[in-house]
């Protein structure tokens, strides 16, 4: 039990990752705030979970919903020790033809709510003597990919924001980390899958882009997470874990 009697918020959870993330801290003994922008599939995976799960609707940009979500560990669990911040979205786009309210947007929900979410949770974590961020980034923060500006400039902050907040409140015995993942499967290469004309050679496409030649699951990338999340990390801050089958070396 990895996790035993630590308490965790995890944002984007409803799904893909977060979901996974939710799933695997509960098994390892924490008690988890579900939290997602759509509150059906946050109640879904907390329900899944159990007794040791709540769920709760959370706008990641929205600075007084996030201070509920904070709240509500502290008040139903008795504190918090654990932040996930994994909420976030991407968009297809250069500087030129992204539009300046998408720009905002991705921008808003991807780094911004990592801002509000640890802003909202430091002092939290103070309180028990310390704890544990985790910012999910992306390995193109490592080498760019086309088409992506506004998503790329956002996870390239994340992972900068992660080093100066380790130095910050290494003093607070919180420890801030990343992960970056590669292609990880999920609901969304579900919907595009019916969108595209060749499913085989879009899911080749995809594979294509590491050497393993391989999927990542959401289940990669949640183990990765609770390693950074337990005290089994205790001496990584300010890190970035990549999980991407290896594309970033090439």
């Amino acid at each position: 039990m990895r996790l035993e009697n630590k308490i965790a918020i995890v944002t984007g959870a409803g799904a893909g990752i977060g979901a996974a993330t939710a799933e695997a801290f509960a098994r390892e003994g924490a008690k988890v705030v579900v939290a997602d922008f759509n509150g059906d599939a946050a109640r879904s995976v907390a329900g899944k979970i159990g007794e040791s799960a709540v769920s709760i609707k959370v706008d990641v940009r929205d600075s007084g919903e996030v201070k509920a979500m904070v709240e509500l560990a502290v008040s139903t669990f008795g504190g918090l020790d654990i932040i996930v911040n994994n909420a976030g979205r991407g968009m297809i786009g250069t500087v030129e033809t992204t539009a300046e309210d998408d720009w905002d947007d991705i921008v808003a929900v991807n780094l911004k709510g990592v801002y509000l979410c640890s802003k909202y949770a430091v002092p939290a974590l103070r309180a028990r003597g310390g704890g544990s961020i985790v910012n999910t980034a992306s390995n193109i923060v490592t080498f760019g990919i086309k088409d992506r500006a506004a998503y790329v400039a956002a996870k390239g902050g994340v992972a900068a924001l992660t080093r100066a907040m380790a130095l910050d409140h290494a003093v607070d015995k919180i420890r801030v980390n990343s992960v970056a993942p590669g292609v990880i499967w999920s609901n969304y290469y579900d919907k595009m899958l019916k969108e595209v004309p060749d499913p085989d050679a879009f899911v080749a496409g995809l594979k294509a882009r590491s050497p393993m030649a391989e999927l990542g699951q959401p289940d990669d990338i949640a183990l990765a997470i609770l390693y950074l999340a337990s005290d089994e990390s205790k001496f990584a801050t300010g890190s970035m874990m990549t999980v991407d089958g290896g594309a970033s070396a090439w």
